[in-house]
């Protein structure tokens, strides 16, 4: 970091540091989650629903560049070793054990709304303080809100198929 950065920081970078590399383990794991889940996804609208969980894949890719990048200008150093993914993160990693679409998307929708919470820290700790991480935090956790919107859109739609379905069948 600069020394005018370093001058108008008025915050404990170690300890946003320790957040972004949470960040980061976060986002690997969320990446995996989404690429995973969409290629062992079953069900209704898989083959709607699996290039948009691609889609969020690639993002949560880039979200971890953009959380990388701003550590090592923190001057701080990433987490090296995906072992330490899990101990890092704080939202849970679910292996999709139960390929039905609607379970997918619930898991992939509980890691959104955790990442949500944890940009909303991040903005909270850097905002007045950091403008760059915050000017950061705030662009990732917009494509957060919109991952989430995406998968409670999939979600309700499936939700009336099954109801349509419940109606023929009377």
């Amino acid at each position: 970091m600069g020394k005018k950065a370093i001058e108008i920081t008025n915050l404990d970078v170690e300890k946003l540091i320790q957040m972004l590399n949470e960040a980061l383990a976060e986002e690997w794991l969320a990446y995996y989650q989404y690429w995973i889940g969409a290629r062992m996804m079953e069900g209704p609208m898989r083959s709607e629903v699996e290039p948009e969980l691609l889609l969020h894949a690639t993002e949560e890719l880039g979200h971890a560049e953009l959380v990388v990048n701003r550590i090592l200008q923190l001057g701080g150093t990433p987490i090296l070793n995906p072992a330490d993914w899990t101990s890092f993160a704080k939202c849970a990693y679910e292996a999709p054990t139960d390929p039905y679409i609607e379970t997918i998307l619930n898991q992939n929708l509980t890691g959104e709304r955790c990442a949500i919470q944890r940009y909303e820290e991040i903005c909270d700790f850097t905002n007045g303080k950091d403008h760059s991480t915050y000017q950061m935090a705030v662009s990732i956790l917009n494509d957060e809100l919109e991952h989430e919107h995406d998968i409670e859109d999939f979600l309700m739609d499936i939700e009336r198929m099954k109801e349509d379905i419940k109606k023929f069948r009377l």
